[in-house]
Parts: C-alpha cells; structure tokens; sequence
C-alpha cells in the first residue's frame, strides 16, 4: 500500500508543488483547502479549513505525513493569529504518531548571522522573526507529545507561474515596461529556493523520516546568488534588454501608512542588504550530489512565464 501524505493548503504555490513531488514519486495524496482552486492531477481533495480542528483531524486521518503549507499574508501574522493557527493544527495531530513537515524561513535570524546552519542560534530580528521563531518552539514542544515535526528551511521561493513570489512581486513587476527592478545591491547575495527542487526535497526527506529524530531542521540551501546574477538570466530571456531599477522602498514605505499588507513587506527590506546563506551538510548529502536544478535554467523557466504575452 502506498505511503499517504495530507497536505494542507493545496491551493498556494508551495502545496501546490509539493504535491506534484509526491504524486510523482508515488505516494497517495490528500490536499486540503477551502476550496478546489488548484484542481491537481492524482490529488484527492479534501474540503475543509485548519480553524476546525475536525476538518483537519478528517482529512489527515490516513496519512503518515502530513505538510503545513499554510502561509497567511503578512498583515495577518500579528496579534498572535498564526501562533493561533498553528496549535489548532498540532492539536489535531497531537499524539498520533505522524510526521508534520513544515517549511520554515531565515526570519528567525538576526540580519549579521549571514551563515545559517541548523543548529544556528535564533536571534530574530524583527517581529516576523519573533512570531516565527515562537511557532518553532510550539513545534518542539509538539514533538514531545508523539508528533514527529522536521522543519524544511528555505529562501525566497520561485517556480513558473508561481504568484505572489519576489521574482514577480518585485524584480520583473515592471517587465511590460522593460525594466527589471531588485531589492538591494546587486552584488549582494541572496538564497533562493526553486520550488520543484524544494519540493522533491520535502519528498526525500519524507521518505527518510524513520532515520530521523522526532525534532529536527534542515536546511535547503538553494541558490546563493548575487543580485547581478539573478538580473543577467532575466535579461537573456528578455525580448529587449531592460533597464535595471531599485525598488522604491521610500515611495513603499509611503504607501504602507494606507495598505497593511505592503507596510508588513517593507519590514523585509533588511534580507537584501544581508548575505544569508543556508548551509546543511547532513540534508546535501541525504539529496545527492546532483541533486536539483541549475540555478540559470531554473530562473529561466520561471522567467519566461512572467513575460508580457
């Protein structure tokens, strides 16, 4: 009999992918959601919402792994929601013996703790990093009460036709006016992560759960890239070459004052003036050395899908 994964939020872009990983490596996969939005091939959908501890506790019934891929927008993060969110989910699996996977990010770091390993120290540096790094610690306490949780740490994400990324968020926003934009100094690295790479990587973890302790993270280390790097690939799928901008943060920060959401994304701001890199030898050597694909071929296939049609 197949392995059963149960992912929640099937509809964002990384239960989207992650769900594809596991279709395509055999698994038996139940999504979750509010609604049947992404309508995947080989997914049975499952409608409920995380709130209702019985819509959860229904559809993970059968699974031996199950993936938070909820992610509210930033302007929801506050006055303890997530947190909130979040035990409803762990009372729903709590003690029943699964795995819950759960994609973790660098927020939890201070902005000089540019080398991030698993067993880094977390000095958060703003309050997104707080509330991240107090749900981590709602995840330890859980896998001492017959949870297994591993916790999938990764950088910005980009996928083709995935929304809601930095890639068409920010650096190709303007592209049908012919200008890239980008957060920081270009010669500044960042970590990204692909997410068909990520997600094959949520599948080979899954997979080597029972050789795991019941509390661990590991670390996708991605692409470490500068922001030169990321802007040539772009401009090799251009149909012109295009002017290079900086993100108005100024005119951002502005605007913020009247939209919630924005004023939580200028608080990111930091993470392009930093060089944070994840690093995890244990995870690299579990993935393979081939493993994942090359970081221009991979930008490039994201790239074109954002390109004005």
């Amino acid at each position: 009999m197949a392995n059963t994964v149960a992912i929640l939020g099937i509809n964002g872009r990384l239960g989207q992918e992650v769900a594809k990983a596991f279709v395509n490596s055999g698994w038996r996969v139940i999504g979750m959601g509010r609604g049947n939005r992404a309508r995947l091939a080989g997914v049975e959908f499952v409608e409920g919402d995380v709130s209702n501890v019985a819509d959860t506790k229904r559809a993970v019934e059968n699974a031996d792994i199950v993936v938070n891929a909820i992610n509210p927008p930033y302007d929801q993060w506050d006055k303890g929601r997530v947190e909130a969110m979040l035990a409803k989910i762990l009372l729903a699996l709590k003690g029943s013996g699964k795995t819950l996977m759960f994609p973790g990010n660098v927020y939890n770091y201070a902005a000089k703790q540019h080398l991030i390993e698993p067993d880094t120290a977390q000095n958060p540096h703003g309050d997104k990093g707080e509330i991240r790094k107090r749900m981590e610690q709602q995840l330890l306490a859980a896998s001492k009460d017959g949870l297994q949780v591993l916790i999938v740490r990764m950088g910005d994400f980009f996928a083709p036709h995935a929304n809601g990324t930095m890639i068409d968020l920010m650096i190709m926003q303007r592209a049908k006016s012919n200008v890239l934009q980008y957060g920081g100094d270009l010669a500044i690295r960042h970590t990204w992560a692909y997410l068909p790479d990520a997600a094959k990587a949520f599948v080979k973890i899954g997979e080597a759960r029972h050789n795991l302790p019941a509390y661990k993270s590991l670390h996708f280390s991605g692409h470490f890239v500068t922001g030169s790097q990321m802007i040539d690939a772009i401009q090799d799928v251009m149909p012109k070459r295009a002017k290079i901008a900086s993100v108005p943060w100024g005119i951002m920060k502005f605007i913020g004052l009247f939209s919630p959401l924005l004023r939580e994304e200028v608080k990111t701001r930091y993470l392009w003036d930093e060089p944070h890199r994840l690093q995890d030898k244990e995870l690299d050597a579990l993935l393979g050395e081939d493993f994942g694909t090359p970081f221009k071929e991979a930008l490039q296939l994201s790239a074109r899908t954002y390109l004005p049609k």
